[in-house]
């Protein structure tokens, strides 16, 4: 005669409802599938043996999940907390290893200038931190704290000593604000600049179209058919690019920009143009200054702090250019490259609207900070 199980299950709507979810989903792990099955059917009088004998476990398994259900329901059916294999290397030494890993080999005279995680194991043993370890376990440790010690960013500190000064102004200007007033109707802003050495290569033999499985294909071997620049003015507040190209660029390219922008309306009539320009060899100096306020005496060149050309908005422009145009660069000559360029523009300025520019004088504050908190003692 059957053994009758002392444990008598009675299940609520809800719990009746989240067992048999568990017990259909497919994604449900099998494990967690078959104690809901071995419930559900202890709740239909099942008896532990029928229930082994249908799920094809021993009858010890079908007792163990019916006594911890009616101890403590659904939570009893979770796995208890394991402890797990002892770790084999101590804490110390998994520190130890990630404090080498956020090292420069060169800085401990290793002849590298990163680290594998080959190496890192290799140097941990040659250091006596461990006997042996793998890079397999090197690579899991380094992974639980996002340590990346083949990656690198380049960045720059700020050389200029008004950086915050000549940033904040032009922030201002994108925020409409100058000298603490706001801009008028007829006042505009200009981000301006120059994408040199535009190359019109032409490839050998035609590329081959994307298909099912395949990226679009492009040929290997090219021909040189010469370099040119491109010179954009970007109207910040209303998305409008004028633009022109040239041989190369320097300070008779610029100029005729700013002569091609400020004879046409609405520039040509308004109270003030401000030009937003980096340090480039082209509009650099007090002189450029000065040649422009003597050319055009309602606009103003106002300089970017030096390796600030992120902060020119034309930059983002130039960078859709170059998603969008340039590459993968297949052109037959240079007419072809800037009748490319030339239209892209004009199909550009049908659509677009004003970059959503966020960073502020706030923003540049945190920035600043952040940057005076790495540099150098001996700056």
């Amino acid at each position: 005669m059957p053994m009758i199980s002392p444990f008598t299950t009675v299940l609520s709507d809800a719990e009746e409802h989240e067992l048999s979810r568990r017990a259909r989903r497919v994604r449900t792990e099998v494990r967690d599938a078959r104690r809901a099955r071995i419930i559900l059917a202890a709740a239909r009088g099942a008896t532990n043996a029928g229930i082994a004998r249908n799920e094809g476990v021993h009858v010890d398994t079908v007792r163990k999940w019916r006594s911890r259900f009616a101890e403590r329901r659904l939570e009893g059916l979770r796995d208890l907390p394991r402890s797990g294999r002892p770790p084999v290397f101590e804490a110390t030494t998994v520190a130890e290893i990630k404090a080498l890993a956020c090292q420069l080999p060169a800085e401990t005279c290793v002849p590298l200038s990163r680290w594998s995680h080959a190496e890192l194991a290799a140097e941990a043993a040659d250091r006596g931190i461990v006997e042996a370890i793998s890079a397999s376990t090197v690579r899991r440790w380094l992974d639980a704290d996002a340590i990346r010690p083949w990656q690198h960013r380049s960045w720059i500190f700020p050389r200029d000593r008004d950086f915050a000064f000549k940033a904040g102004r032009v922030l201002d200007f994108y925020a409409r604000i100058w000298d603490g007033e706001p801009l008028g109707e007829d006042d505009y802003v200009i981000s301006a600049d120059e994408k040199s050495q535009l190359q019109a290569l032409h490839r050998r033999h035609p590329g081959l179209p994307p298909g099912l499985g395949r990226a679009r294909r492009v040929e290997f071997e090219y021909r040189r058919g010469g370099t040119l620049a491109y010179l954009a003015a970007y109207d910040v507040h209303h998305a409008r690019v004028i633009g022109r190209c040239a041989p190369t660029t320097g300070i008779a390219p610029f100029t005729a920009l700013v002569e091609q922008v400020m004879t046409c309306e609405p520039y040509k009539s308004a109270r003030r143009v401000f030009w937003v320009v980096d340090n480039g060899s082209s509009h650099s100096g007090a002189a450029s200054v000065q040649r422009m306020n003597d050319a055009f005496p309602n606009a103003t060149l106002v300089h970017l702090p030096v390796h600030a050309s992120w902060l020119n908005q034309v930059e983002i422009y130039f960078s859709i250019v170059q998603r969008k145009v340039v590459k993968p660069q297949d052109f037959l000559d240079l007419e072809t490259l800037e009748n490319r360029l030339l239209t892209f523009q004009e199909r550009y300025n049908a659509t677009a609207v004003p970059f959503d520019w966020r960073f502020g004088r706030a923003a540049l504050h945190d920035l600043l900070e952040r940057v005076g908190r790495h540099e150098p003692a001996t700056a």
